[in-house]
C-alpha cells in the first residue's frame, strides 16, 4: 500500500553549533518514522553511524552537530537527506525524545559521527531536510 506522496523540504537555520562526541550516549530510538515540526521550533541534530531502526534501539556513538530553528512547518521522515549549507551530511535515522517537549534529538545516519565543527557549521547556516529524490542546491 502506497502511503507517502510528495512533500516540501523543511528548511531551518543553525542557532547553536555543538562540537563534542560521545561513545556512551544511550539515546533510545522512538517508534515513529516521522515527526511533524512547526515553524520556530528548535531541535537538536545528532549524527551517528548506527543503522538500527527498531523502536528502542540504543544509540551510543554520536557526534553533536547543533541546534536548528525550523523555518517552515513540515514533516521530517526517516530517510530524508540532511543538507548543511548545500552539503549532504547524512540521512534521518529517527528521533530520540529524551528532552521532549523541549526539543527532539533528530538522529542522522552518517559514515561516522561528526560534530558541527567537522561539518563547518556556524550560526545562521541553512540546514534542509528533504526526500532523497529531491536535489538541494
Amino acid at each position: 500500500m502506497l502511503e507517502d506522496g510528495p512533500k516540501r523540504p523543511v528548511g531551518s537555520k543553525v542557532v547553536k553549533v555543538l562540537v563534542h562526541r560521545r561513545d556512551d550516549r544511550g539515546m533510545s530510538l522512538e517508534p515513529f518514522a516521522a515527526r511533524c515540526v512547526r515553524q520556530g521550533e528548535v531541535h537538536e541534530l545528532v549524527t551517528t553511524d548506527h543503522r538500527e531502526t527498531e523502536p528502542g534501539a540504543r544509540i551510543d556513538r554520536v557526534g553533536f552537530l547543533g541546534f536548528v530553528e525550523i523555518a517552515n512547518a513540515g514533516v521530517i521522515d526517516r530517510g530524508d537527506e540532511v543538507w548543511v549549507d548545500g552539503k549532504l551530511v547524512g540521512t534521518v535515522l529517527g528521533f530520540d525524545a529524551c528532552h521532549f517537549p523541549n526539543h527532539y534529538n533528530i538522529l542522522i545516519n552518517s559514515p561516522e559521527p561528526c560534530t558541527g565543527l567537522d561539518a563547518g557549521m556556524s550560526p545562521e547556516l541553512s540546514v534542509v531536510f528533504c526526500p532523497a529524490a529531491v536535489a538541494v542546491h
